[in-house]
Order: structure tokens, then sequence, then C-alpha cells
């Protein structure tokens, strides 16, 4: 007859988590249950210096002195979110220290990921296991204990609770820790993770962001190496008005966590907010081939899906700096690619915005209706909002080009999907879709001849997004929605009232190619040479000084040689 551990039995008696009354005090588990984990294992993969530089982090634990400093490095992993190779480290703990409680709790953290798409249904049930053996284990102090059942709050029940739901429980039991143990540097640092992973993306004050960041903030020196400390102000300040809290830490992070091709990209967040983008470009071109070469060095059999994250920040910078050569360049790349893993919302996403933002960014009008995407031989159907994305395209597109029928069939194909996402109960991402389903409609609108209409859904539009926080993949929309109100109140020969709308614009999206030549042309036009010349030249000390060709710049040149 089968026997089945007494911890698996418990766990199929509390759903994955093990409550009070179902523990089962032991120093080592079953090798069943640890077997039943499946456990990523083998060497740490790093491409950067060959010394495995990774920050410092010093976690008092009950781990043997052999293995604290394996627990170390498994830590300062994740808090570079290198979680597979974080995994793998604390695999290593358990293999050779079974009893370790708080390893399991590691493996746990390692598939929360917090600031990422919530955790799919495997490692749910992974990390659940997992926190279940830890809770079980006696071998652990009170502060190992209280940090595992903090992250237990976020598994149980993950059958039953909504993703949100389960991570303001862990915001609180972080709070409580952070609380009990004031000195205690990782309790602050996670608790500022969790702060940010509950953050509702609705929320335009970022009040939750703000605590997590004063808080480390406080924290900071020039002199800190954590990669936790720093990785978490640049998420903390990840947005326009804050950005420039975060500037000190984006220009650090890199160098504290160089073997970590995620610390190489993240500090573009930040960068990308205020318009820097020969420092946005230099971070994702080094994360890139960091990416690749993570690719090759685990064997995959095509690219890693932090690759694509690379080039879709990459080639909105050189988007940015007018530098259309690059940019097709990168998009002809993405082209080539036959194979990502893993799949995700990532991969998803760059696929539909990258060639979106080369053909609307250059109003591409024509090419835009017509966009076809690589279909890389994945369910579009799992990703509803980044599908979205294509329809928008192809919508806008055929507005502009004068094809009313093809706009109005891609809007509804706007509107099934933001009933899609309302109905799965995905109100940002359905607000999201709302955003492009109005700009459609607006420019048909447009189009037939019913500005007031137009004018009127154009600038609900720009509302809505204005009060809507991007999501943390992209790093930005792919057009804003008030610079094409602005575009459609100059198309009406009302350059006051545009240039008003391009300036709000810039304020949200600092340094914006088409919104620093079409501010600068609307107020040329409306007969404000101070902002034009302004505008012009802002224009031309961020595009790439050898290029001769774009006509933006040439205007820009033209006007500024004649005054």
């Amino acid at each position: 007859m089968r026997t089945v551990s007494p911890i698996m039995a418990s766990i199929a008696a509390c759903s994955c988590l093990l409550f009070i009354t179902c523990k089962q005090k032991n120093n080592t588990p079953a090798k069943e249950d640890i077997t039943a984990l499946q456990l990523k294992r083998g060497a740490v993969v790093t491409c950067g210096p060959p010394n495995q530089q990774f920050g410092s982090v010093a976690f008092e634990n009950s781990c043997s002195p052999k293995a604290k400093a394996d627990f170390d490095l498994a830590l300062a992993l994740l808090h570079s979110f290198e979680y597979d190779e974080a995994e793998k480290v604390f695999a290593k703990i358990i293999d050779e220290e079974p009893g370790t409680a708080i390893a399991y709790w590691g493996v746990a953290m390692a598939n929360f990921h917090p600031l990422w798409s919530p955790p799919t249904g495997s490692e749910l049930e992974k990390g659940a296991k997992a926190i279940a053996i830890a809770q079980s284990l006696s071998n652990k102090t009170k502060r190992e204990a209280d940090y595992i059942n903090a992250t237990a709050q976020f598994y149980k029940d993950y059958d039953k609770k909504d993703h949100r739901s389960r991570a303001l429980l862990f915001e609180k039991a972080m709070e409580r820790i952070h609380a009990d143990y004031p000195k205690d540097e990782e309790a602050a640092v996670f608790y500022a993770l969790a702060l940010n992973g509950a953050a509702d993306p609705a929320d335009k004050t970022f009040s939750r962001q703000k605590k997590a960041g004063d808080m480390l903030a406080a924290m900071y020196s020039e002199k800190t190496n954590h990669p936790g400390l720093v990785h978490y102000i640049i998420h903390s300040y990840d947005s326009p008005l804050l950005a420039p809290l975060g500037l000190a830490a984006a220009r650090k992070y890199a160098s504290v966590a160089p073997s970590s091709a995620h610390a190489q990209h993240m500090p573009s967040h930040i960068f990308v907010r205020m318009g820097y983008w020969d420092e946005v470009i230099q971070s994702n071109t080094v994360a890139a081939e960091s990416a690749r070469c993570y690719a090759e060095s685990t064997g995959l059999e095509g690219h890693w899906d932090e690759e694509l994250h690379c080039l879709d920040y990459l080639i909105y910078a050189y988007l940015q700096k007018g530098d259309n050569t690059r940019a097709k360049q990168e998009w002809d790349y993405l082209k080539d690619m036959k194979k990502i893993e893993p799949v995700n919302f990532k991969v998803a996403y760059a696929f539909a915005a990258i060639p979106s933002r080369y053909v609307l960014e250059n109003k591409m009008w024509k090419e835009a209706a017509t966009l076809e995407i690589n279909p890389i031989g994945f369910s579009w159907q799992q990703y509803p909002w980044q599908s979205a994305i294509l329809y928008y395209t192809r919508g806008l597109g055929s507005a502009h080009a004068g094809n009313i029928a093809a706009a109005k069939t891609e809007l509804g194909k706007l509107k099934s999907i933001q009933d899609t996402l309302t109905r799965q109960k995905d109100a940002y991402k359905a607000n999201l879709v709302q955003v492009q389903a109005n700009t459609v409609e607006a420019w048909i609108l447009f189009k037939e001849g019913k500005t007031a209409d137009a004018l009127k859904l154009m600038t609900d539009a720009a509302d809505l997004e204005d009060n809507t926080q991007k999501m943390a993949v992209t790093p930005s929309e792919v057009l804003p929605a008030r610079e094409l109100l602005g575009d459609m109140l100059l198309q009406l020969n009302e350059p006051a009232k545009a240039l008003q709308e391009y300036e709000a614009s810039l304020l949200q999206h600092a340094n914006r190619f088409n919104g620093l030549y079409d501010a600068a042309l609307a107020a040329e036009r409306s007969g404000n040479k101070e902002k034009a010349k302004s505008y012009y030249q802002r224009l031309l000390s961020i595009a790439d000084p050898k290029d001769q060709e774009r006509t933006e710049l040439k205007a820009a040149r033209l006007y500024l040689n004649k005054i």
C-alpha cells in the first residue's frame, strides 16, 4: 500500500498550507517531500564579472557556518530577481542540510516574485509545499519563523483568494516584522518589496511606493552595497514625479550587482522617466548582451525572455532620439527570433509593442493599418491586453489613412477585449484597453467630421490614462493619449490649445521626440517664439547629432537658423 508522508498529508488537508493545528514538528523532512518540490538545481549561471558580484547581504539565520555564505548569495540573487538562480542555491542548502527551515522559505520567495506577474499554478504549488515544509521544521529561530509565516500568508488559500488579496496579507505580515525587528535591514527591505507588490496601479498618489521609497532612502548611502535596498528604491520611485528621487540609486545599482542581467536593465526605469535616452540605451545594451549570454550558458534553445524586455526599452530610446536606423535593426532582429523561453506576459508585450511603436512613432499610418506581428508559436488568446496593442495600432493607422470601415473593425476587437478583461475582473487592464478604444473611436469620429464628439472622447481617453499608472513591463504607453489630443487640436488649427496638451504630456513623458517637436511646432504656429525656440533646441539636444535625414530635425535647424 502506498504511504503518504505526514507533511504531504497535512498539505492536502490544509489546502496546501499548514495551520498551527496541523503542523508536524520535526528536524528533517521526508525525502519524498523534498522530491515533490521539483527544485531547480545546478551551478549558478551568471554573465558579468567572473567572481559573481551580486552585492552584499547578511541575513542572520540558523544555517550552519558552511551554509551561511550560500544563503546570503541566494538572498542577493533573490533581491535582483534572479529567481531561477536563487532557487538553485536554496536547493543546494536543502540537499546538504535538509533540516534548514529558512532555505524552504527562500524557495517559496523565489516562486512568489511580488513585482512580476502573479505566480503560475505550478509556482504556487511549489511555493505552498516549500512553505509548509518550512513551517513543519523545528530547526528555526523565532525571527525565521516570523519570516516563514509572513510568506505563508501569501500562499494560504491561494486557490480561493485572488492574488492582490494575498499580496496585501503578505504586506501586513512584513509590516509587523519590520515593527518587531526595527534594526533588521532585511525586514525593512522585504517590507518595502511587499509595499510595492501590494500597490494599487490605479493609485496615482503612489502612497505605498512613497512609503517604501522614503523608508529605503533613509537607509541609503553612497557606500550601500545591498542589492535589494538599491533595487527597490528604483521600483518605489518608478513614476514621473518621483523619478528624480531614484536617480542616485539608478546610477548605482548596476555596479552593486554587475553579474545580474536585471541589475543592468533596472536603472533604465528611472532613466526613461527622466528622458535620459543615452543612459537607457547603455543600460539595455549591456543587459540584452547579458541576457543573450545567460541563454547560451544555460543551454536555452532560443532567447531568454529578459532579452525581449530589454529590447523594448532599447528600441523606445532609439525612437526618442530619432534614430530610426538602429530602432529598425532591433525590430528586424526581433523578427528573426524563432523561440523564446519562457513564454510569458513580457514576451507577448514585446512582440506586440515593438513593431507598433516603430510605425506609430513615425506616423506610418498605412503600415500601421496592416501591421502583422511575429506569431512565434504561442496562443495570443492567453494575452488579451497585449493583443489589444495590435488592434489599437491597426485601428489608429486605419483611421488616419482614411479607411474608416477597417478602423471600426479594429475598434470592435478592442471593445471585445475590454469586455473580456472586465468579466475577468481585471479593471486595471480593462482601463488601459478603454484608453485605446476611446482613442481609436475619437479618430474615427474626427475623420467623419464629428469634431466636437471626437475631442470629447479623446479628452476622456487622455484623462483616463493620466489617472492610470503604466504597467511596469513597458517603458511607456505605445503612444501617449494626451499627445494624440494635441495632434487633433493642431489639425483643427488650434495651436495654442495643442501646445497646452503637448506640455502636459511632456510632464509625464519627458523628452519624447514627437512631444518636443509637436510642442515646438504648436508654439511656432501660435506665435510663441520663445517656447518654439526652447522646444526645438531641446529636440536637437536629445537627437542623434549624426542624423541629418529626419524632417523634424531639419525643420528645427531651419527655424533656429532664422531667428
